[in-house]
């Protein structure tokens, strides 16, 4: 570790140490936008990154101080069942002592980060804070990728972990950033658009700043996988006004799809591979591995798999065994078959649902649209599954994703609890109605100086 980054390391581990709860994402976004992967800490077997040593430290602080979420909602426990499977499904791989080190990395990276931003992002002006505090971190990251486009330097790679020169394909350079692959950088910009413009109601300045610092990191990627992630969340941004019909839409986009795969000659992911926006996509490669994924089913469906080199014409030249796995979803299967890519995607799917509570919950509408702008990043996030599988640092945005989506719901539900508490505290400070015969007081009677409350009965009360 380099003495700059052993520096910045001490100085975000102060404030997770000390600063108050709403400057703690800092110090987790920090560990993912200005460290490297390749500035690591060994010990033993084990090696743990520098957002590794943060979430460490966070996890500390939650247990020392007692922050942690008192809720417990259905994606948390599924959360964790997910992390339970992607260890113990490592029992029936092929010598599981030499995968398990990975294996516990994924669910402490899964697990943690999910649960440090339950804690931290609670309450939704808890949420709003953490996603302007990270619109402001990605403002740095734009310029220094801005740099690296114009001249071809990675200023990053002083740190390590990263090259001094940048990709070229086609001609063209593709900035990186502090990122393992210029796809993954310009991927953070495109999943972040929406949260952005999701400050737009209450913190104007910061959501233009922030939607301004992920176009430009998306732009200067010079891939194509980004900017269909940010048309992805601006075009469920879009269906804001259309949210009390979504229905009408899954439907209709199903029906889409189905049109698709009866007028095309392959199968409709395909289309995948006609999308080109920079003129260097691999679009082709990315409909091939969900093919050949599909026709070799019964190899990974249970549990996974050791060896997928088979099932595409190229590889990969850091394992011997494996092909590009440029797809989270087949990542997920190879690691741990249907029943792990299954628990992600219910994961998802609750996630979502945790959204439309807060949409459909008796809050302002003007407090409703920052839950859709979350909703539209995870959204996002969904779409490049398809395209990418995260396995540097950029993981921590997925999650932190979902984590808002969580907090939205339990605000919906917390807050439709205090109004029901509210009215029920009113009810009980009202004076006490009485209820009398009609006999003894027809219609009601004042009674010292104002009218008694009596509804007029037709039978004598006994």
């Amino acid at each position: 570790m380099t003495p700059d980054v052993a520096a910045l390391l001490v100085l975000t581990s102060l404030v997770l140490l000390v600063a108050p709860k709403r400057w703690a994402p800092f110090a987790l976004f920090a560990g993912a936008c200005y460290m490297t992967r390749g500035q690591a800490i060994n010990l033993g077997p084990l090696t743990f990154t520098s957002l590794n040593v943060l979430m460490v430290i966070a996890l500390g602080r939650v247990f020392l101080r007692r922050e942690w979420a008192n809720e417990v909602n259905s994606t948390d426990g599924l959360m964790l069942v997910w992390a339970v499977w992607m260890v113990a499904s490592v029992a029936f791989h092929e010598d599981p002592a030499a995968q398990v080190i990975l294996r516990l990395r994924y669910m402490f990276e899964g697990l943690g980060l999910y649960f440090l931003f339950r804690t931290f992002c609670r309450t939704r002006e808890e949420a709003l804070n953490s996603i302007a505090l990270l619109g402001l971190m990605l403002v740095p990251i734009a310029g220094v990728m801005t740099v690296e486009k114009l001249t071809g330097y990675n200023v990053f790679s002083v740190f390590g972990g990263v090259s001094a020169g940048s990709a070229v394909r086609d001609g063209m350079i593709r900035a990186q950033g502090p990122f393992a692959h210029s796809i993954l950088a310009g991927t953070i910009g495109g999943v972040c658009v929406p949260l952005m413009v999701g400050l737009w109601p209450s913190r104007r300045r910061t959501a233009v700043l922030g939607t301004w610092a992920c176009l430009t990191i998306v732009l200067t990627s010079g891939s194509s996988g980004p900017i269909m992630s940010a048309l992805a969340g601006c075009g469920a941004l879009f269906l804001w006004r259309y949210r009390h019909n979504m229905r009408s839409v899954r439907w209709a986009a199903l029906g889409m799809y189905l049109a698709l795969e009866l007028i095309m000659n392959r199968p409709a992911y395909f289309i995948m591979a006609s999308v080109n926006l920079t003129g260097s996509s691999t679009g082709w490669h990315r409909a091939r591995l969900i093919q050949s994924a599909l026709q070799k089913l019964g190899e990974w469906w249970l549990i996974g798999t050791d060896y997928t080199r088979h099932w595409m014409p190229t590889g990969v030249t850091w394992s011997p065994n494996h092909t590009d796995l440029t797809n989270h979803y087949i990542a997920l299967g190879v690691l741990g078959g249907l029943p792990l890519v299954l628990l992600f995607i219910v994961i998802l799917v609750k996630a979502f649902w945790s959204i439309g509570g807060s949409i459909h919950a008796d809050i302002p509408e003007r407090s409703k649209f920052p839950a859709w702008a979350v909703g539209s990043a995870l959204f996002a996030h969904v779409v490049t599954c398809l395209s990418i599988s995260y396995f540097d640092q950029s993981i921590l945005f997925l999650y932190f994703t979902l984590a808002l989506a969580s907090a939205r719901l339990a605000e919906g539900v917390e807050l439709r609890s205090v109004a029901a508490d509210t009215v029920t505290s009113k009810l009980s400070k009202r004076p006490a109605i009485t209820w009398q015969p009609a006999a003894t007081t027809p219609g009601g009677r004042r009674i010292n100086g104002r009218r008694d409350l009596v509804r007029p009965l037709t039978h004598d009360i006994r």
